[in-house]
Parts: structure tokens; C-alpha cells; sequence
């Protein structure tokens, strides 16, 4: 059994934030209806290539384990429908933009007037309050008004982007921990709730230190491509085959690294003897360190650095990662059948925890597919699922 068996959560989302957050929820065992528009669903049903079938990879990613529910909102009948599976629910996540929820007539207040337990998780680009309220917020852009494009990539060049929809991903974290709260919560004084997660907000809060930095001495941080603006030797290095990542972050392991490639001089060097004078000399040191570490391959660094203590590792693609024996051992990456198009690969939450763990139930569903099994589920007779069909609620 999941941890959260029992609980009845509504996702009306799309693209990543609200379905990544549905996901969590119901790998740990939520009963998660994805509602859908009947005209074509969640927008990345769309998006490729690549497809497996009719299933994009963007959609596979985030989508199993739920039920599709495909609900015309703006019909009176898809309303109803709505306000019924919320009587019935602990949890509703959207990532729309602000007010559409509450002029299709199932925003919060709508809701909690049928079940004043609810808790009722809005996602935006910008919350619900402010000049920019009626901004669509996308990561792409949400990452470049963040500061996060600021201090990615190389030193001098373009703009970089993280190379994952990280605003996206964080908005559907801080909502997944923020229902567990409210859940808490209701448990504790009997109410509900309703959560306000801006992408924008959740993206500052990651800057931590580059923000505090900026706060501290009014100057704005800069791209370093690998580099630590507060840590050295703490960054990628060219060796004899490729590069390797190396994290010395604090003087004991400086000293262990010096060792290991024969110049233990470098640690009693006034230019190096602290973290402060090695972020201070930090050119003159990477130029030193790499002309050593340009002697062995990758593999001979790794091997020896590991066994040393001194934290490092490879920079992988993906194929080099899914092969490697940490992330097999971990089964970081597991299966599923399909009936229709065969074997899903599907990456796997994380969490791991004595009362349950993530369970792999459903493969993502086909829009609609499983509108018989909810409506009848609330207490609809088959001759009313086809009045609603006919009448284009669902």
C-alpha cells in the first residue's frame, strides 16, 4: 500500500507543474483523476517527436498511475460532474492560468461550498496576485525573469537555460509537499485549504545562495559555467580523455586531492592555503590542477580520487547514466506493459520510505479512457454516461 491510500486528488492540468505533482501523489498511492478537455487533452498529448504510438515521450513522462477523465467544463452537465468528484475528493492541482477555474464555475470558493475540507492547490506563472496575474508563465521565461539564465553557463557568453523545465519541476514539488501540508492541516483543525504556488516564487527561492550573495554586496552574480562562486577547487577539469567533475570543498579534502596527483606542495601554498584564498586565486589554481589532471584518463582520476575521499565523478549523457550500476542497483528506471504499444520505460520517484513506496499501477492513459470507471464510480448509471456524451459533457 502507498502512504497516501485513500486519498481521492482531481488534477486539471497540463504540460508539466500540476501532472508532475499528480504523478508524485500517485506513486505514493493517491487515487489521481486527470481531468481533460474531450477536444484534444493535455497539450502534451502533442508534443514530439519522439512518440511510442499515440503517446508522446513529454506525456509518458509525468501521467501514469492516474485516471483520464475527459470533462467538457464549460457544459452545465461537465460542471455538475466536477462539483460531484469534488464532493468526493481531498485534493484538487491545476496549473491554469488565473480566474479560468473560477469563470467555469469550479474555482475554489465553487468547491469548498460542496466540501469545505477541500484542498485546492492553484499553479501559475505568477500567482494569483500582482502587475504581471494575467501573464502566462512558462519555464523558459520564468527562468530568464528568475536570474536563473544570469548565472548559467559559460563565463562571457549567451543566456544559458538549464537543460530541464526546472521552474516547472519545482512549482509541482513545492505543491506536492504544500497538500501534504494541508492535509496535515485539515487533520489538525478540521479545514481546508487553499495553496498559491507562483512558478516565479518558487524559482527565486531556489537562487539561495547566489541571491544572499547579491543581498550582501549589490553585486549581481555572473555565469561560471562549472565553477563554484564560493567553493574552489569545486568544478569540471579536461583530462586526458574527456572531463571529470571534482568537488573539494572544504581544506582537508583539498589537501587529500593534492596528494592524489602528487603536488601536496599546492596545500601549504600561501595562494591556496584556505577556501578563501583559493576562490580568490581560483584561475591560477584550475590552470594548475588541469595541467596535472591532463596526465591520466578519467577512469585512473576517478578511481584514485574516490579512493582518496575526495568527492568526484564523470559527466554523463543519458545513455551513460542509465547504464550505470548505482542507477540500475537503485532501479531508478522500471517498466511497464502497454497493451496497445508494448514496453514503457518509466523514471521513478524517489522517495523511499518504510510505510510505502511508489508503486507503478496504470500506464498513462488515452484521453478519456476511464470516464465509464469514474462516473460510474460516482454513482452515474450507464444510460446517464451516454445522455452526458450525447449532450458533449464528457
Amino acid at each position: 500500500m502507498g502512504a497516501l491510500e485513500g486519498t481521492r486528488v482531481i488534477e486539471v492540468g497540463q504540460f508539466m507543474s500540476a501532472p508532475f505533482c499528480g504523478m508524485l501523489l500517485a506513486d505514493m498511492g493517491a487515487d489521481v483523476v486527470k481531468v481533460e478537455r474531450p477536444d484534444g487533452g493535455d497539450e502534451t498529448r502533442r508534443q514530439g517527436p519522439p512518440f511510442l504510438g499515440p503517446f508522446s515521450a513529454y506525456y509518458l513522462s509525468v501521467n501514469r498511475n492516474k485516471l483520464s477523465l475527459s470533462l467538457n467544463l464549460r457544459a452545465p452537465e461537465g460542471r455538475e460532474v466536477f462539483l460531484k468528484l469534488a464532493q468526493e475528493s481531498d485534493i484538487i492541482v491545476e496549473n491554469n492560468r488565473p480566474g479560468v477555474m473560477k469563470r467555469l464555475g469550479v474555482g475554489y470558493e465553487e468547491v469548498k461550498a460542496v466540501n469545505p475540507g477541500i484542498i485546492y492547490c492553484s499553479i501559475s506563472g505568477f500567482g494569483r496576485d500582482g502587475p504581471y496575474v494575467d501573464r502566462g508563465g512558462y519555464d523558459q521565461v520564468v527562468q530568464a525573469l528568475s536570474g536563473i539564465m544570469s548565472v548559467t553557463g559559460e563565463p562571457g557568453g549567451p543566456p544559458g537555460k538549464v537543460g530541464i523545465p526546472i521552474t516547472d519541476l519545482i512549482a509541482g514539488l513545492y505543491s506536492f509537499s504544500s497538500v501534504l501540508l494541508g492535509l496535515f492541516h485539515r487533520a489538525q483543525a478540521g479545514e481546508g485549504t487553499y495553496i498559491d504556488i507562483s512558478m516565479l516564487d518558487c524559482a527565486v527561492s531556489l537562487l539561495t545562495f547566489q541571491a544572499q550573495n547579491y543581498l550582501l554586496t549589490g553585486i549581481p552574480p555572473k555565469a561560471m559555467g562549472t565553477r563554484h562562486s564560493m567553493i574552489a577547487p569545486y568544478q569540471a577539469f579536461q583530462v586526458r580523455d574527456g572531463y571529470i567533475n571534482i568537488a573539494a570543498g572544504n581544506d582537508r579534502l583539498f589537501q587529500s586531492l593534492c596528494k592524489v596527483i602528487g603536488r601536496e606542495e599546492l596545500a601549504a601554498d600561501p595562494r591556496f592555503l584556505t577556501n578563501l584564498e583559493r576562490v580568490q586565486n581560483m584561475d591560477e589554481l584550475a590552470s594548475i590542477l588541469e595541467s596535472e589532471l591532463r596526465k591520466e584518463d578519467s577512469a585512473y582520476w576517478i578511481e584514485a580520487l574516490n579512493a582518496a575521499g575526495v568527492p568526484c565523478g564523470p559527466i554523463y549523457n543519458l545513455a551513460q547514466l542509465f547504464a550505470d550500476p548505482q542507477v540500475i542497483h537503485r532501479q531508478l528506471v522500471r517498466k511497464m506493459e502497454h497493451p496497445e504499444v508494448g514496453t514503457i520505460h518509466q523514471v521513478m520517484t524517489p522517495l523511499r520510505m518504510t510505510v510505502g513506496q511508489p508503486i507503478l499501477r496504470k500506464v498513462p492513459p488515452r484521453l478519456g479512457e476511464d470516464n465509464q470507471r469514474v462516473l460510474l464510480g460516482l454513482g452515474y448509471s450507464e444510460q446517464d454516461v451516454a445522455r452526458l456524451r450525447e449532450k458533449g459533457a464528457i
